[in-house]
């Protein structure tokens, strides 16, 4: 039996009675509409009668289910549809996309239901809806796709000493082994605690997070997995179902990386001559131009933005390479008639692709056989085929400024006059407080990064790199000001701190040494930076109402700030209830669910009698859900997202005229060392301008940076010193053994697709040029990967089963014999970009969505900083309210309710203008830092391009 849910039930209760949805806007159109639209009450009806049968449903399909085979995937009863979203809800029901983005109010204002009493209950109910199938996925997504590869999983299906897997807290695997300096310090080969300074402050290497497993998430450590590790590595056909499922059709360069690349992703040029591939024209001329697919919703800005976070999570290289081995990277092969042939001179020629490149073959970790073992009638691996480390911290630590091993941290600058800051220094002609230096002679680089800023991972830098490295160093410094100032005014006053090793002795604010404020600013500027991803960052990227209350709910809860007694009662049952509970639905599937109550950010710090010398206190409130934290390598796989970046950069003056591009800069020309000069004699307030107006690319197909397929890379070993990084995205999916596609889909709880047509979104007119262009898509797909004739006596998987119940079989539904489509060995990364159905406002895929529900929980459940430790005791008085705040001072208030919500300044304007003060007269029309600035954000999640009052001239509008 499954373990029944009906927590969502009282928290969507909770939420209908305290979210003020649509407001203003629902009212009026609802007073447009009734008049006019006779039929609204005829569907008003029969979604209510709808509702009453949707409540039967729901009490027998609202529980988690034993069997991965059960699981929701995104798919509800017909009554459940109607009752949401009425019968616009129905027709999309056949296809494999989830079904709550067709509900009530998930979208923008035509998602709204006409003709209705009211439009504000039946949103509530669609919006309600989408939540409660959210939390569902995520609740089970950890029961099901937490796959640790450091020899914790046998423990995690079997348990310990009658403990449940998912309710074990402490693993051997995650003592410090005793070559590490701080071995003796945590307990050597006793029991291993953490105490003192290890737990004071997040540490160099990411040790001692968790106080009771000193080494998980440290650098180092393997990357997991979220799906089964019999499915990795699909492309060694080890096992049955995997033979099964792509027919031996499958190697690391088949089919070939660099055809995919020049056949799917290309941008097509109008006007070639003016991009010269990626390169743009001599002088930065504003005359060139290279074509992309727009997003009118989200900005340069915040494709930078994930590139600076995935610096701080996770990196397969060493130093940024891999290994002293070269591979070829294709250019070799296409299919013909379903068989491999060589590629001819002139296929190579019309495609632009070249046979000689080569590129450094990735680290591998552990190849050898993965031990196994048996529970309950079922075999298993003890881990994946082989594994990856992840050389990087994976905590959300801002390492990539800190540091995250020793070489990192020399490459780490502070201010002799105050080793409290990070050193900034004078550019000429630029205002404000300086920019990061230089990398000197003796500091530890390779060649390549010479010229650049210094700070700890150069690797791939960029000048958008360079913007918000040096934006948020500039905020590290501002938070060390504002505490000194503070000092100043009341020296013997109480500052919050307190040291673990004398934790009675009160400390004032003239006692704390420079290397204690280094220390706390690191502590906040990294909850900065998670809260700027988590409520600013992802809500514009996923752009409709579930996903902005979602969000804000990981880190304020659905009870939102003035949850108050409810807020608290609901956390202290969290922490002293569900997470110290033995019996594993009580400590992974409810603790997640009521979790989204009060949110996940400060859970456990509020607990009466803390003591900071206890672990029951300072590491309560985090929970890993029986698996230790790292990230998985289908994250790293999600997150390759180069569409995002425009081959030029549309440069443009504050003090001149923002609405008017100047220059149009080529990216590849701002790489390493030339990034420097472009930031310090342009300066951050003209390159906030330039980052914030301009649209980022669409995550599709067609629409990679036509200078990533051409990167010229001077350090390689090859006859080109070229590399195709899209084509290298490919590569290094099938490297790491990230699932294709289809089984990846299954693998985390979405439906299959059945055939290449499956991935045309059924929602866009026939004939139109949107349909045309998937079609050709459809059609290119069927030639890069083939089809064959099926076989039904080949079951191909045991994540899913069929409808019936049967075994999803190598025919997916289609007669046995039928010629069908390759589905099965669509690369992942292929895949997700052809998903041209998508939920309103979501810049990508569902795909690429459901891989984050989960980690993006995780990270924060897990990392104590931001749960049970976020306390003055270590961030400061000034810190917690500078977090909690946005900055210093009181709250400050957004003008308006935009989308209906009364909310704060979001923290990512804040910090622009606390430390770019020259962009607060633009800022101030800007609501999300990572909306494009000139746009106006119209009525309810509109996504129309249009400009905002004193924007109607800005260049961009003119060519949309």
């Amino acid at each position: 039996m499954g373990h029944r849910i009906f927590a969502p039930f009282m928290l969507v209760v909770v939420m209908l009675s305290s979210v003020s949805l649509l407001q203003a806007q629902t009212t009026t159109a609802a007073g447009q509409s009734s008049a006019s639209v006779p039929t609204g009450k005829e569907e008003e009806e029969k979604a209510l009668l709808a509702c009453g049968k949707m409540v039967a449903d729901e009490l027998r399909v609202l529980k988690i289910p034993d069997a991965r085979g059960q699981r929701f995937q995104g798919k509800v009863s017909e009554a459940t549809a109607l009752c949401r979203g009425g019968e616009k809800a129905l027709l999309f029901r056949g296809t494999p996309w989830v079904d709550w983005s067709n509900y009530w109010g998930t979208g923008d204002m035509t998602s709204l239901p006409t003709g209705f009493i009211s439009t504000k209950l039946p949103a509530q109910r669609g919006v309600a809806g989408a939540l409660v199938d959210l939390e569902l996925q995520r609740v089970e997504l950890i029961k099901f796709n937490l796959f640790d590869n450091s020899g914790t999983y046998r423990e995690f299906v079997q348990g310990q000493n009658g403990v449940g897997g998912a309710a074990i807290k402490v693993w051997p695997e995650m003592r410090l082994q005793p070559a590490d300096p701080h071995y003796k310090d945590v307990g050597a080969d006793g029991p291993q605690v953490c105490k003192g300074d290890l737990i004071r402050w997040r540490t160099e290497t990411g040790i001692c997070n968790d106080i009771l497993n000193p080494a998980m998430g440290s650098s180092g450590m393997l990357f997991a997995r979220n799906v089964e590790f019999e499915t990795s590595f699909p492309d060694q056909g080890l096992n049955e179902l995997t033979r099964n499922r792509h027919g031996n059709r499958l190697s690391l360069l088949e089919p070939d990386p660099q055809v995919i690349s020049r056949r799917l992703f290309t941008r097509i040029q109008s006007s070639p001559e003016k991009c010269q591939e990626g390169y743009g024209l001599p002088d930065d001329s504003k005359d060139a131009n290279c074509d992309y697919k727009k997003a009118p919703f989200f900005n340069v800005l915040a494709a930078y933005w994930i590139q600076f976070m995935t610096h701080d999570w996770f990196s397969h290289l060493e130093e940024g390479h891999n290994q002293a081995t070269y591979m070829k990277v294709g250019c070799e092969t296409k299919l013909v008639n379903n068989v491999e042939q060589p590629l001819t001179r002139e296929d190579i020629q019309k495609l632009g692709c070249r046979p000689d490149d080569r590129m450094d073959k990735g680290y591998v970790a552990q190849d050898s056989a993965p031990g196994t073992f048996s529970s309950g009638g079922h075999a298993y691996l003890e881990r994946a085929p082989k594994t990856m480390a992840n050389t990087n911290t994976a905590w959300w630590d801002a390492s990539q400024l800190y540091g995250f091993d020793d070489t990192s941290h020399q490459r780490v600058k502070r201010d002799p006059a105050d080793p409290a800051k990070l050193l900034l220094v004078p550019a000429a002609g630029q205002p404000g407080p300086g920019y990061l230096p230089v990398f000197g002679p003796n500091d530890p680089i390779n060649p390549e990064w010479a010229g650049q800023e210094a700070t700890a991972f150069p690797d791939n830098w960029t000048v958008g790199l360079s913007f918000l490295s040096n934006l948020f160093a500039r905020e590290h410094n501002s938070f060390v000001a504002e505490f000194r100032q503070v000092a100043a005014q009341k020296p013997n006053a109480d500052c919050g701190l307190r040291d673990p090793g004398n934790p009675k002795q009160v400390i004032r604010y003239k006692d704390v040494t420079p290397d204690e404020l280094f220390e706390m600013a690191r502590l906040v500027v990294a909850a900065e930076i998670a809260k700027i991803h988590t409520t600013e960052w992802t809500p514009q990227l996923l752009y409709n109402e579930p996903l902005y209350l979602g969000m804000n709910g990981n880190w304020n809860g659905l009870l939102g700030e003035n949850g108050g007694l409810l807020s608290k009662a609901l956390s202290d049952v969290i922490v002293e209830n569900f997470g110290k509970s033995k019996d594993v639905a009580k400590a992974s599937q409810w603790y997640s669910v009521f979790a989204s109550g009060p949110g996940i950010f400060g859970l456990g710090s509020k607990v009466p009698g803390y003591d900071i010398t206890n672990p029951k206190y300072t590491n309560g409130g985090v929970n890993h859900f029986g698996s230790p934290f790292n990230f998985p390598e289908e994250f790293v796989s999600v997150y390759r997202l180069h569409p995002l970046v425009p081959d030029l950069l549309e440069y443009r003056e504050l003090n001149v005229d923002p609405n008017k591009i100047a220059k149009r800069i080529s990216v590849v020309e701002t790489f390493q060392g030339k990034a420097t000069p472009f930031t310090q004699s342009m300066g951050l307030a003209n390159w906030g301008l330039t980052l914030g107006r301009q649209r980022l690319g669409l995550l599709t197909l067609h629409n990679s940076p036509l200078f990533l397929q051409n990167l010229k890379m001077t350090r390689l070993d090859s006859k080109t010193q070229q590399i195709d990084v899209v084509a290298l995205d490919i590569i290094r999916d099938r490297e790491h053994g990230v699932p294709r596609f289809n089984e990846f889909r299954r693998q985390y709880g979405l439906r299959q697709l059945t055939s290449f047509d499956d991935f045309m979104d059924p929602g866009v007119a026939p004939g139109s040029p949107d349909q045309l262009e998937q079609q050709d898509a459809v059609r290119t797909l069927r030639e890069l990967y083939g089809q064959h004739v099926c076989d039904a006596s080949k079951v191909i998987t045991d994540a899913q089963v069929n409808d019936d119940g049967t075994p999803i079989n190598d025919c997916l539904g289609h007669p046995n014999g039928t010629l069908i489509d390759n589905i099965e060995d669509v690369d992942t990364a292929v895949g997700y970009l052809a998903e041209y159905r998508r939920p309103h406002g979501f810049a990508i895929s569902e795909t690429q969505f459901v891989v984050f529900i989960i980690n993006a929980s995780r990270r924060l459940f897990s990392d104590r900083f931001f749960t049970s430790s976020f306390r003055p005791e270590f961030y400061s008085t000034l810190g917690v309210d500078w977090v909690n705040h946005n900055g210093p001072g009181p709250e400050v208030m957004e003008k308006g309710t935009p989308n209906g919500h009364k909310q704060p300044v979001s923290p990512m304007k804040r910090v622009l203008m606390r430390n770019i003060p020259e962009l607060q007269p633009e800022l101030e029309n800007v609501v999300n830092a990572f909306d494009p600035w000139a746009r106006d954000r119209g009525q309810y999640y509109s996504l129309a391009w249009t400009p905002r009052p004193g924007a109607e001239s800005d260049d961009s509008f003119k060519n949309p």
